[in-house]
């Protein structure tokens, strides 16, 4: 094998090996173990769906806006999840760093994983409610991987950039939490966009700003796609202008693309700045 695919295979297994520590990690000492991967955001869909949809009739009116409730938590709960782990992951692994020379970013990578691996677990069990509550499925749902995909691209763009922001500055974790939670709040994840519809802000509609955010349009995307095609809007019915529905993808992009080379430029100097 030649020099470059051994090197591929010796990251490759690094990787899994990681993968594989971080999640045993998680839950080491718990009583209930992966099953709180579970728990969590089902008890959160309890709270928010008391609250929220008993309480305050924050909803669409469909039948299948619990669903898309739960769907939507799921996808946050990885994307908040995701780039809190991305963004400890460096400093938690630096007796990794100061001993083994490899590429930095399948720390990152590895750490993000383990929260991947949560969303499938959550993921069935949406698929598994969805299909008790009678929700019938169409060719759409094909595409939601795309939807998930994204929301992963725009995590691990987020991640790196901020795994190489904490090593040297650890306030920025306490300045990302409160970023998700205005992020939350600000987008239609336990009310739905329509709620929004007919409100505009300097003349510019309130529905067609959040959509720009791309982590808004891809969990739209996603419910849209698997849950409910007929209820839920996304940034390509909302907005009309076609080169304007594309600011999200080209966002995402410049977010990897900024993630890479912020973190490239940094991970060098890493095992000395820890």
């Amino acid at each position: 094998m030649k020099p470059r695919g051994l090197l591929i295979k010796k990251n490759r297994v690094l990787l899994y090996e990681l993968v594989k520590t971080d999640f045993k990690l998680r839950y080491q000492g718990s009583f209930l173990g992966v099953l709180w991967s579970v728990l969590k955001p089902l008890l959160l869909f309890l709270v928010m769906y008391t609250v929220f949809i008993k309480f305050l009739r924050v909803t669409d009116g469909t039948p299948q806006y619990p669903i898309v409730l739960l769907l939507g938590i799921s996808l946050w709960g990885f994307f908040s999840e995701a780039t809190n782990v991305g963004m400890n992951s460096i400093v938690g692994r630096g007796d990794i760093l100061r001993k083994i020379n490899f590429p930095k970013y399948i720390i990152v990578l590895s750490a993000m994983m383990s929260s991947l691996i949560s969303l499938s677990i959550n993921l069935m069990v949406v698929v598994v409610a969805a299909l008790f509550t009678g929700i019938q499925f169409t060719p759409l749902a094909l595409l939601a991987p795309l939807g998930i995909l994204q929301l992963f691209i725009i995590a691990f763009g987020l991640s790196l950039f901020l795994s190489a922001m904490y090593v040297r500055f650890r306030d920025i974790g306490h300045i990302w939490e409160v970023i998700l939670q205005i992020l939350f709040y600000a987008m239609p994840i336990i009310y739905p966009l329509t709620m929004v519809a007919n409100m505009k802000v300097l003349g510019v509609s309130v529905q067609e700003i959040i959509m720009l955010n791309p982590v808004a349009q891809a969990i739209q995307d996603v419910r849209h796609n698997l849950i409910s095609p007929t209820t839920v809007p996304t940034t390509w019915s909302t907005i009309e202008n076609i080169w304007l529905s594309l600011v999200p993808i080209a966002i995402t992009a410049i977010i990897l693309v900024v993630g890479v080379w912020y973190f490239s430029r940094n991970s060098k100097k890493f095992a000395e700045m820890m």
